[in-house]
């Protein structure tokens, strides 16, 4: 049996990681890796500034390869 996160789950873990910058950032990756209803699951004032917050706190600018 495969464990898969539910949709606030893997939000919270997306915004944890430090792929995300934004919030519109991992419902594009929730929409990806095939969640659905992302609007339903997402949806409030709390649930987003919790995520946005995350984001911001957690998010690390992909290194940039330095041309010699």
């Amino acid at each position: 049996m495969t464990f898969r996160p539910t949709t606030l789950e893997r939000a919270y873990q997306l915004a944890e990681s430090g792929a995300c910058r934004t919030v519109g950032e991992v419902k594009q990756a929730l929409k990806s890796e095939g969640y659905d209803r992302i609007q339903d699951a997402l949806y409030g004032s709390t649930i987003t500034n919790a995520l946005r917050k995350l984001c911001q706190e957690n998010w690390s600018a992909p290194t940039q390869a330095v041309e010699s």
